[in-house]
């Protein structure tokens, strides 16, 4: 893990690491370090993505020969964790939290920016 973790870290994307709600130090270290890990899985991921999509084709490719797909499987297998997508979780840019994440706003449900935002049905029917 250390050695993908770059020297300049950039969280842009991200307004506020912290949760909102006052929690003891260690709480929100906690989550300021998920925050920075999970920007590290993505970053990896990106930076070796060709060459996974690269070596599933050689394994699944039959017209190869044997020895070069058992090859490209070592070679796969051995790679670190985070190369892999499934490491990649859907993170809140407003308090980091990783449950209850609205895709398409990239904001947890529980947010509080997120409930201004969505209209609430009148009592007047």
């Amino acid at each position: 893990m250390a050695q993908f973790r770059a020297k300049k870290l950039d969280l842009s994307c991200f307004i506020n690491v912290r949760v909102r709600e006052p929690l003891p130090i260690s709480e929100n270290m906690l989550i300021a370090a998920q925050v920075i890990r999970d920007h590290t899985k993505r970053k990896v991921f990106e930076q070796y993505e060709t060459q996974r999509q690269a070596l599933r084709y050689i394994i699944r490719n039959t017209t190869l020969p044997q020895r070069a797909r058992a090859q490209a499987q070592l070679q796969l297998s051995q790679m670190h964790a985070y190369t892999r997508f499934t490491q990649v979780n859907n993170r809140c840019i407003e308090g980091g939290k990783s449950r209850g994440v609205l895709r398409h706003f990239r904001m947890a449900r529980v947010s509080g920016a997120f409930c201004k935002h969505v209209p609430t049905p009148s009592s007047d029917l």
